[in-house]
């Protein structure tokens, strides 16, 4: 019998011939994603199809973290890796090193994800942004101390409001470094707290070069900053992720100058309009108050006081006999009525009813009596009549009377 292979020495043997192809060891390969699944040590694994073949792949944490996209289930993507033979799973994958959209940019495919999670997430909610102060004393701006930018937001805003203060904090506007930095000059302004709105500015470039301020990290830096951001990157038809996170986007660097210093002249000149607006709407509540004041003095009551107070002290007198006519009636009528009531009240008075030769008989209990037949021969009793009450004791019935 020929010597045979295990599973492993065939398995190690086909990875060799797998591994030593040169072609194999670094292809590119165009397909749809199926089966994505982001694992929690930060691999992602999924498998690459077309019409009429599946392969699986990986690409460990290492090479994905340099994504500017995040790869989706049923995205058309063009990768780059190596293919191997996986012994444990007895499978050959591949194991990809780049990846980008096929048909897409990535850069711009990663600028929309970023969008729509942070949309999610609330950072452009317009409920949120702050206002820009109306006249601020003092304005820091984040962008290159060296560019052009910086020199034009300078001049116009010297030229709009020379009193105003300008605080520059140099910061990289392009390159890997340069989101950190930006994030460091708002958190800058942030601590100290010496400016009362941050201008984040860069010129106009392409893509590629206006990336740093499509940052998650700056947009976050953004929207947590106490002191409100204008942000003005590149030309009107650039948008950033800056530009949606900031409490108002400018369309260019000297448009944010623009906006955010009203210009002194123009100030002045509506300040005067003010003014003027101002006196003469005093002028003419001065003038009717004056004549207000003339028709007072003209009055009669004013003229001659003293006819007003007699007047007045005429009126307290009849007020004074009304009052007492009106009390008398009233006393009267109420004697007249307490009258009437104490003679129903007299009449209805066991007293009177004793006055005319009634008496009221009790048993020493208290009890009324009011029948013989509650009474037994010997028995004391005690009778009440007008003038005051006596003992009796009961002998026995009498017809027609009772005899004590």
């Amino acid at each position: 019998m020929n010597r045979y292979l295990t599973v492993s020495e065939l398995t190690g043997y086909i990875k060799q011939l797998v591994d030593s192809d040169m072609l194999l060891s670094n292809v590119w390969v165009a397909g749809e994603i199926s089966n994505f699944k982001a694992h929690t040590s930060g691999h992602m694994y999924f498998s690459l199809k077309d019409d009429n073949a599946v392969i699986k792949c990986v690409m460990f944490r290492s090479h994905n973290i340099r994504l500017r996209f995040r790869p989706e289930e049923g995205m058309r993507v063009i990768i780059r890796g190596y293919v191997s033979v996986y012994p444990q799973g007895g499978n050959y994958q591949l194991y990809v090193e780049e990846m980008q959209p096929d048909g897409t940019g990535a850069l711009y495919l990663a600028f929309e994800q970023l969008k729509k999670k942070l949309e999610q997430q609330g950072y452009f909610d317009p409920k949120r942004k702050k206002p820009i102060p109306l006249l601020p004393c003092a304005i820091g701006v984040v962008t290159s101390p060296t560019g052009a930018v910086i020199r034009d937001i300078i001049n116009i805003l010297s030229r709009r409001y020379p009193n105003c203060r300008i605080i520059v904090c140099g910061s990289a506007v392009q390159g890997k470094e340069a989101p950190a930095e930006l994030i460091r000059g708002i958190k800058l302004f942030n601590r100290l707290k010496n400016v009362d709105v941050i201008i984040l500015a860069r010129g106009g470039g392409s893509l590629e070069d206006l990336w740093p301020f499509n940052d998650e990290e700056l947009a976050k830096a953004i929207v947590e900053s106490e002191i409100p951001i204008i942000s003005a990157v590149g030309h009107e038809t650039d948008f950033t992720i800056s530009d949606f996170a900031a409490d108002l986007r400018a369309p260019t660097p000297s448009a944010a100058a623009e906006l955010v210093m009203p210009e002194k002249m123009a100030m002045k000149e509506q300040l005067g309009v003010l003014h003027k607006r101002l006196c003469t709407t005093l002028l003419n509540r001065l003038n009717h108050e004056k004549n207000r004041l003339q028709r007072l003095s003209d009055s009669r009551s004013l003229k001659r006081p003293y006819e007003q107070i007699n007047f007045k002290r005429q009126y307290l007198d009849m007020l004074e006999r009304n009052l007492l006519d009106r009390s008398r009636f009233i006393t009267e009528n109420l004697k007249s009525r307490l009258k009437v009531l104490a003679g129903k009240l007299d009449a209805l008075s066991p007293l009177t009813v004793l006055s005319r030769g009634y008496s009221v008989t009790q048993n020493k209990s208290g009890d009324m009596i009011r029948s013989v037949k509650q009474l037994k021969p010997g028995e004391e009793l005690v009778i009440t009549v007008c003038d005051g009450k006596f003992q009796a004791v009961y002998e026995k019935n009498l017809t027609g009377q009772m005899e004590v």
